[in-house]
């Protein structure tokens, strides 16, 4: 099973800093067959320069440096607001998923990302389809390894967990997030829609129990932190008015400010956000860095014999 459906309740990915694209003509409405659990709730205003639309990032990039030229690979990457980051800085990007849709999206832009000169020269991203319990890639391929809100979803995150190790390198990093214990468990008492649906979040992680699981699959945590404690009390709502219920007064106004905050990067919020992020920041962002093996030379492996 691959990383790809996610329920509700990640922090909302919106307002990524997206190129323009031509626009489609409106075509017909799809039928949909049956409930599957939505990508969270996204906040992309649009007719928006692409340098002036905000983003919303779970990992710190200030915690968790990439150099020109490092191989990435966004795991889950959704919608891909990691894997665009990442190319902005120069990386060599491979955003995989499991959803062909999502999948073919995040193709068109990075597309239009290199047609707008949004990367540097050196800079490489592509997108494909792929399931995180047997990723299609020798060992130790990637510098970097990005999972973010995915492993909430995965029966086997300990398979995954070993996945990402294999092809990473030995010295090189791992960030994952997923949903904040505390914010998770209200948004589970509010509304069993919330996680009872097709690739919905199958459980909730205590802070220790993730860092625990990375240690086991061999890695050594260094970092974490809490992120997006604004985006706390909007879920809060969703859950209470219903999820799918995007009408509800309180939701809409919720919805604006936050929209309004991702575009303009007041002071006020900023500062807000990082006082509540320890207390009900929706997400919780763990590194590790992958150790590198103890040399054995020739005399000891001699003596050893």
């Amino acid at each position: 099973m691959g990383p790809c459906r996610r329920g509700h309740g990640g922090p909302l990915p919106g307002g990524h800093r997206r190129p323009r694209r031509p626009r489609r003509r409106p075509g017909p409405a799809r039928r949909r067959t049956r409930r599957r659990a939505p990508r969270t709730a996204r906040l992309r205003p649009r007719n928006l320069r692409p340098r002036k639309q905000g983003h919303v990032l779970t990992v710190d990039f200030s915690r968790f440096p990439l150099a020109p030229g490092d191989r990435v690979l966004d795991l889950g990457c959704g919608a891909g607001r990691h894997a665009f980051e990442c190319y902005r800085r120069g990386a060599q990007v491979v955003a995989l998923d499991q959803n062909a849709e999502e999948i073919r999206e995040v193709a068109k832009w990075f597309a239009a990302m290199k047609e707008a000169g949004e990367a540097p020269a050196g800079a490489t991203a592509t997108a494909m389809e792929g399931d995180a319990l047997a990723l299609p890639f020798p060992d130790e391929s990637f510098d970097v390894v990005i999972i973010s809100e995915v492993m909430e979803h995965i029966p086997d995150d300990k398979g995954v967990l070993a996945e990402m190790v294999r092809v990473l390198r030995p010295g090189g990093r791992i960030a994952i997030t997923v949903p904040r214990y505390g914010p998770e468990k209200v948004c589970w008492a509010l509304s069993d829609a919330y996680h009872e649906v097709e690739g919905g979040h199958i459980r909730i992680y205590k802070a220790d129990e993730l860092v625990g699981k990375v240690r086991e699959a061999g890695l050594r945590p260094y970092g974490s932190h809490h992120a997006h404690a604004l985006h706390s009390p909007y879920w809060w709502l969703k859950c209470a008015f219903g999820v799918d219920n995007d009408k509800a007064l309180p939701v809409r106004a919720y919805h604006k400010l936050l929209v309004w905050d991702i575009m303009k990067k007041p002071l006020a919020t900023r500062i807000a956000e990082q006082a509540l992020n320890p207390v009900i920041g929706k997400s919780f962002v763990v590194y590790a860095t992958k150790p590198h093996l103890p040399r054995v030379d020739a005399t000891s492996e001699a003596a050893a014999k």
